[in-house]
């Protein structure tokens, strides 16, 4: 049996993520659209599909016919909206999964930490360059330390939209404190680039990380491993070319990012991603976007599985 979900927020990530759901979930069942934009393309859309829809938001959506049958709510709205929905909408006791940068509940990255979150009430799905790159530092650290890990996210323009170019500080803040919680960096920077450039380019993502000198096969296996993983859901992620690496001599003034270490030689690993985006609603090149809607879908499905599996049990 389906578990009946809802989305608020019918802005380009909550259209594409509603699509995605129709399209590709067997374990989940869109029951409500939400949003506040009367005329927006998403509750259009989702009404042309037979979907149920409010404009007046979570006082619309509690007072839908199906809301008591809702076990997952998707918030794909911003970061002081999720504040707001997430208030309105505890009393209910829903499951909600946060796509946007507020970072009530735990950090969770599928192929790294998602087990160990099932139960959480909100669960939080970091940012688009978050779900990218976390990924990574996680493999390199199953091999070695991690000292310092750097993240540099560019997307199109015209891929960010009005909620995007307002979370700009929410991004950096929660990705960067993402990678060392969920990646297990020591320390994490996060930076995000919106690239202007016509036509638009693919989302491109580096990672660097600062570690002790090890196995680099070891590495280098490691994370074609767990792109692999990410892969099984975001098909048009991917390495742009082999995983490098460059000697960091004792000299280097690396006390300036890694704060009081002791002065020895170093290893920077660099990583160079591209995703490449499904097309479900907006162009291919905004793979910023469906790495985000497609981590939450898995995350979606994951806590659909253990629902249903505990209905059962006590049936």
């Amino acid at each position: 049996m389906s578990t009946k979900v809802a989305i608020i927020g019918s802005g380009n990530i909550g259209t594409d993520l509603m699509i995605k759901v129709s399209r590709l979930s067997a374990d989940l069942e869109l029951v409500a659209m939400v949003g506040i934009d009367p005329t927006s393309d998403g509750l259009a859309r989702a009404a042309r599909m037979g979907i149920p829809t409010t404009a007046d938001g979570v006082r619309g959506l509690v007072a839908m016919p199906d809301f008591d049958e809702i076990r997952i709510i998707l918030d794909a709205t911003s970061a002081r909206a999720h504040m707001a929905n997430a208030e309105a909408l505890a009393p209910y006791g829903k499951r909600l999964v946060d796509l946007t940068p507020a970072a009530i509940g735990p950090y969770v990255v599928p192929p790294v930490n998602l087990e160990q979150h099932l139960d959480a009430s909100n669960i939080n799905m970091v940012t688009c360059g978050g779900q990218a790159t976390i990924p990574i530092v996680a493999a390199i650290g199953a091999v070695t330390p991690v000292h310092w890990a750097e993240i540099v996210a560019s997307i199109s323009s015209r891929s960010a939209g009005p909620g995007t170019r307002a979370n700009i500080d929410e991004f950096t803040e929660t990705t960067a404190r993402a990678i060392e919680v969920v990646g297990g960096a020591a320390r994490g920077k996060a930076i995000i680039v919106l690239n202007p450039a016509d036509p638009p380019l693919i989302m491109r993502d580096t990672v660097l990380c600062v570690v002790d000198d090890c196995d680099r096969e070891a590495i280098t296996r490691s994370v074609e491993a767990m792109v692999a993983e990410v892969q099984a859901y975001v098909p048009g992620y991917r390495l742009k070319q082999q995983v490098q690496f460059t000697p960091l001599p004792a000299g280097e003034l690396l006390h300036v990012l890694m704060g009081d270490v002791p002065v020895v030689d170093r290893l920077q690993v660099s990583v160079f991603l591209e995703i490449e985006g499904a097309a479900h609603y907006l162009p291919a090149y905004a793979g910023n976007l469906d790495i985000m809607t497609s981590a939450a879908l898995r995350v979606a499905e994951r806590i659909a599985l253990g629902t249903s599996t505990l209905v059962e049990s006590q049936s």
